[in-house]
């Protein structure tokens, strides 16, 4: 295809040469080609594409058209096509929409990036889904497995590849011509729902009481509804079932068995109206997915609380390959499995020895499911998996008048068995709120957490742990079993957080060996932090000082993962967090020059603390804040400054800051580097405008002031110190200190020699102040634009943030070396 004059030419004669049998649109502001069918009726485009006149990456161009579909993707108003396709003046290339959707689902994907300029970031993270490196299957399953999930990219090229291209478009761009419907696959399953959930299901008459007194949630409604033909429910295991214009609720717990009628209060008008366009049921191939994935279903609130959280595959097979580390070759046959909170058995896939699997879930449905699953070929005994609430009900075998089956009931009982038991989960994650939660977010999840038997037992024994419903989980197991292994995901907070403390007085055991992963790998859940599946041996009970752990990471595809390192985690007790030695410098009797907000003890507290003028009235309500003072200005500088160093990442969101040793006492050097650092950083944000501004480091003559700076303190203060801003070859600090210094009176200087002619600015301004003088704010949202206008400006205020960054790598070692972290 030779080069041609305009982008937009190009398209039409790609679009005339091979989908002219097709009806296709061209949308300059949201997507450069549409193929749909030629034909009346709902169906689903055949193709969403991308165009570049040039010779472009595939991957690029990927990014670009994913970032431009996202805002239609999350508005639900059209559907969604069988292929997304990106195409040069070389190729064209088309891949299966489902392929791509989980995309839509990664948490720290930027969406805020424009099309026309995606970063190498976010090409990456493309890449890895387009073309996930595949690994070494060690059976014919997983051999099958692997071809079943291996995502196909279609690339022709227009010039050698003409008659496979029109092949490709002939086989796959075709539609039933009696069919007037829309198809619900897996590419729009969820999608779907979403419209169902605006459009039917405000017209079937369940309210919010009726799904908590039985567990259900709405899209129970909506599976009952799609497995349905002519209105008759296909699939029998279902919570809900739909006959007509009825839905019919059937819940078994323990012996009992509720039966409810829910209707509709249009008479069904709504949910045909939506139908008329829905071809129901999907095509059987589709059924197993789409009960197994009722977890994408769940809303957010109850994910929490039930731990409906999908275990990703890749994580199920490595936490096998742990257990197999930890337990030897023949495990599965040696050792008896329980997991006890299964859900539909997600994490049990991949197991071979079904005499010594066991399954329980507090919602009998999800029994039920498993035994359909079972029927289908799923590797579990049906007299294995059974209803059992494991934070409520007794610990009681069947012929006991209890839910626990006598064979296993045998096996807890049993000292010596219950070496033999393996507890193997992923539990529920929910807390009871906080203050932040109640009073930031008007939200309190104290019906979650504290309404369990398990949270009334051991809540005095574990303190606020027992918020947390996974340590609920733990501390029954480790009380009930105290013979038993625990292997399970989680968050690390019961290894080091400091209000687990007393949790972990009693959670006593050898550490055996994990992993730890990013949780955003997880579905739907956000935040930057690690979820860890760690082994452990209650046999051995062990005070937990250090664990190591593998740290794996994975391609954007979630189908290859591999050791990035090691990474140690250490328990801290009370009294030995960083907080613990600032306590010892709060100062309320000196002059105070500033106030200091702390908060959390933690890495992801780090964006908390900051120098501030005027704290806020709910920090001082909540004693947030502390004051600075010439007698505790360099420990609250140090505290800052130990803290910003460090780039928040998943991996180390959890650590904690710690009461040092004594060795920066008598490291001056250190101190200083720490003022300096503390005086730049953009956690300063001391404003002229909330009162008199102590913090400028320079005299007002040196950086060529109109007048003089109401106060000289934090000059004199370095002097002090052996700090002459005038005369900086000085050992008192290093070579990066320096440079932070000497580059911020430049851009002092710059600032003042610029307001000169401009009266109403602030002579007093602060490195804030600064800032926002020249990069002004945006209009809509009040914030301090990222660049300003002035180039001057922008070329000091780089060279600045890479002087401090070259300090931050000079500080680091030291607060290891003093304890502040530990490696």
């Amino acid at each position: 295809m030779s080069l041609l004059k305009s982008e937009a030419t190009f398209k039409f004669r790609v679009a005339n040469k091979y989908f002219s049998k097709f009806t296709v649109s061209f949308d300059e502001k949201f997507i450069d080609v549409i193929v749909e069918p030629n034909a009346d009726g709902l169906f689903a485009p055949f193709l969403w594409a991308e165009s570049k006149k040039n010779i472009t990456d595939v991957s690029q161009m990927f990014a670009q058209l994913l970032l431009t579909i996202k805002p239609i993707y999350d508005s639900g108003k059209k559907n969604l096509p069988k292929y997304l396709g990106v195409f040069d003046k070389e190729k064209i290339v088309f891949v299966e929409f489902y392929h791509l959707l989980p995309i839509f689902l990664l948490s720290d994907f930027n969406w805020n990036e424009k099309p026309s300029s995606v970063s190498r970031k976010t090409e990456n993270t493309v890449a890895k889904f387009l073309y996930p490196q595949p690994k070494s299957p060690k059976s014919q399953k997983q051999k099958l497995d692997q071809k079943l999930d291996q995502i196909v990219v279609y690339e022709f090229n227009f010039a050698h590849d003409d008659s496979g291209l029109r092949e490709f478009i002939k086989s796959n761009f075709t539609f039933n011509g009696d069919t007037v419907k829309l198809q619900i696959t897996k590419n729009n399953f969820l999608h779907v729902y979403n419209r169902w959930v605006a459009e039917v299901r405000p017209s079937i008459v369940a309210s919010f009481d009726t799904l908590q007194e039985y567990d259900l949630i709405d899209g129970d409604f909506y599976l009952a509804d799609l497995l349905s033909e002519d209105n008759e429910s296909v699939m029998k295991s279902l919570k809900v079932s739909l006959r007509q214009t009825v839905f019919h609720v059937n819940i078994r717990r323990s012996d009992r068995l509720f039966k409810e009628e829910i209707r509709f209060c249009d008479k069904g008008r709504a949910h045909d109206k939506f139908w008329s366009k829905y071809e129901r049921p999907p095509a059987k191939e589709y059924w197993d997915y789409m009960i197994d994935r009722r977890d994408l279903l769940v809303p957010q609130e109850i994910r929490e609380r039930k731990g409906s959280f999908f275990t990703p595959k890749i994580w199920v097979e490595k936490s096998q390959e742990y257990l197999e580390k930890a337990f030897g070759e023949h495990w599965q046959d040696e050792y008896i499995i329980w997991d006890c909170c299964c859900g539909t058995g997600n994490l049990l896939v991949g197991l071979t020895n079904p005499d010594n699997i066991w399954a329980s879930t507090i919602d009998q449905p999800d029994v039920e499911v498993l035994n359909e699953l079972i029927d289908g070929g799923h590797n579990l005994w049906k007299n294995q998996v059974f209803q059992f609430d494991f934070l409520n009900d007794e610990f009681k075998p069947v012929s006991d008048g209890g839910k626990i089956p006598d064979k296993l009931f045998k096996i807890i009982n049993s000292t010596e068995k219950q070496k033999r038991l393996i507890i193997y989960m992923n539990p529920p994650y929910a807390e009871h709120g906080n203050k932040l939660t109640i009073k930031s977010h008007g939200k309190n999840k104290s019906n979650v957490a504290r309404t369990s038997a398990v949270y009334t037992e051991y809540q005095p024994l574990i303190g606020t742990a027992a918020r947390e419903i996974f340590a609920q989980f733990f501390i029954r197991i480790k009380q009930t079993l105290p013979n038993a292994k625990l292997a399970s995901f989680s968050t690390l907070k019961y290894v080091n957080a400091q209000n687990f403390s007393k949790f972990r007085n009693i959670f006593r055991a050898k550490y055996k060996c994990g992993f730890i992963c990013k949780a955003s790998t997880f579905d739907n859940v956000s935040g930057q932090f690690p979820i860890g599946f760690l082994i452990w041996d209650f046999e051995q009970p062990k005070k937990i000082t250090r664990i190591q752990t593998d740290v794996l990471v994975c391609d954007g595809g979630l189908v290859n993962c591999r050791k990035e390192k090691t990474k140690n985690f250490y328990a801290v007790e009370r009294g030995d967090y960083i907080i613990d030695w600032l306590r010892n410098y709060y100062d309320k009797s000196s002059e105070r020059i500033g106030f200091f907000r702390i908060a959390g003890v933690d890495m992801q507290h780090n964006s908390h603390i900051f120098i501030t003028l005027k704290p806020s009235a709910n920090d001082i309500k909540e004693s947030l804040i502390t004051n600075i003072t010439p007698k505790n200005l360099i420990e609250t500088s140090i505290y800052l400054a130990v803290r910003q160093v460090f780039e928040h990442t998943w991996e180390n969101d959890r650590d904690q800051f710690l009461y040092p040793n004594d060795g920066f006492k008598k490291d001056k050097q250190f101190q200083n580097n720490c003022l300096i650092y503390a005086l730049f950083h953009s956690q300063n944000k001391v404003s002229a405008n909330d009162g008199v501004n102590h913090w400028i480091p320079f005299r007002a003559k040196e950086v060529k002031a109109k007048s003089n700076f109401e106060s000289d303190f934090m000059y004199k203060f370095l002097c002090g110190r052996n700090i002459i801003p005038e005369h900086l070859a000085s050992s008192a600090m290093t070579s990066a200190a320096h440079k932070v210094l000497s580059t911020g009176k430049l851009l002092w200087t710059y600032y003042q020699e610029t307001i000169k002619s401009d009266g109403n600015a602030n002579v007093n301004a602060s490195l804030y102040n600064i800032r926002e003088y020249f990069k002004k704010r945006n209009p809509e949202t009040n914030r301090i634009n990222a660049k300003a206008i002035d180039q001057n400006f922008n070329e000091l205020d780089q060279e600045l943030k890479n002087a401090l960054k070259s300090l931050a790598e000079q500080i680091k070692p030291k607060t290891y070396e003093y304890r502040f972290l530990q490696e």
